[in-house]
């Protein structure tokens, strides 16, 4: 007897008929694109208390999101060939169609850092404030990102009796497929909602980024290492369940052994890497930004508002000084 479980939607797309033509609205996109506003809104708040300028986090997400989208499909079409290039592969337009699904976080991970460099180059601003101001809104961002896989009906584990086993509809163009009976066809049993563990996983690994960060103020991208850590040690375990099909070596799941080899690195950069947080200041002749240490900064910042203070309190006596009209004898 099945006492709880977590339904799943029956529907991950709907369409918006404007008459002429109707546009799909997917819920994964919705899912993704709500998820990159998360990270970038708690990743802009760190960086503005840093001193980068407001609009800094938005300049950069207009090139870390796309290379991201890029690169986590490139990873995905490598890692899973057989579906574009075996047989009954839907070559060159079915790695186009990134609509329909299949993206990797690694190449996501890797490509959105490659765009996050060039734009960090352009702004003039230090590479390694930006990767640790974003330990913490990236998690976040993939706690909503993940969503979309359960509107999707994917990325479960295995069969489970646990109450909070995951029910799954059989899928076929964003809806679920209809048995003779009208009604939506499942699959057997409950599984694993491997997705759901991901999310909580990651709001964990945002609150000890966090907390951490705070306690300890690391620099140089040891915050962005220490979210690393913590991802790929739960990753690792969660794709060991996951029933999705994959590439095998040795008896275990690709992405079990690209998390192992990539906690390994972030490892050894915040055990090797030292050096205190960057902070920033406008650059003379208001081109870039210049790199300063924590006392440096709050030294400036105090002077500002010293300055700022000042001004304030000459214009409040400026305007109640009584007029001194010239009289005639």
């Amino acid at each position: 007897m099945i006492l709880a479980s977590i339904p799943s939607p029956e529907t991950a797309v709907w369409y918006a008929n404007l008459g002429f033509v109707e546009i799909p609205i997917r819920a994964y996109t919705l899912c993704m694109v709500a998820g990159v506003v998360l990270a970038s809104v708690v990743t802009s708040r760190r960086m503005r208390s840093r001193g980068a300028p407001p609009t800094a986090a938005l300049d950069i997400a207009v090139w870390a999101v796309p290379f991201g989208i890029v690169g986590a499909r490139l990873y995905h079409v490598v890692t899973t060939p057989e579906k574009y290039w075996g047989v009954g592969g839907e070559g060159i337009l079915g790695t186009l169609r990134v609509w329909e699904g299949g993206i990797g976080i690694w190449g996501a991970v890797a490509g959105g850092a490659l765009g996050a460099w060039i734009a960090c180059r352009q702004l003039k601003l230090s590479y390694t404030l930006l990767a640790d101001c974003i330990a913490v809104g990236l998690p976040l961002g993939q706690v909503v990102a993940r969503l979309g896989n359960w509107f999707n009906n994917e990325l479960y584990g295995g069969r489970t009796d646990l109450p909070w086993g995951l029910e799954v509809h059989r899928m076929s163009g964003g809806s679920a497929v209809l048995g003779a009976d009208g009604r939506p066809v499942m699959l057997g049993g409950l599984h694993h909602p491997t997705f759901l563990y991901e999310m909580v996983w990651n709001l964990g690994v945002a609150g000890l980024v966090y907390w951490l960060d705070r306690r300890y103020r690391f620099g140089r991208g040891r915050a962005f290492a220490l979210y690393v850590m913590a991802y790929t040690a739960g990753r690792a375990w969660i794709e060991t369940i996951r029933s999705d099909e994959a590439l095998v070596f040795f008896g275990q799941r690709l992405n079990v052994w690209v998390a192992i080899l990539v906690f390994l690195c972030a490892l050894a950069y915040f055990l090797l890497r030292r050096g205190p947080r960057d902070y920033l200041l406008p650059a003379p002749g208001g081109e870039g930004h210049l790199t300063v240490t924590e006392e440096e900064f709050l030294a400036h910042r105090a002077a500002a508002e010293s300055q700022a203070e000042s001004q304030a309190e000459s214009r409040n006596e400026a305007a109640t000084e009584p007029d001194e009209a010239p009289t005639k004898g």
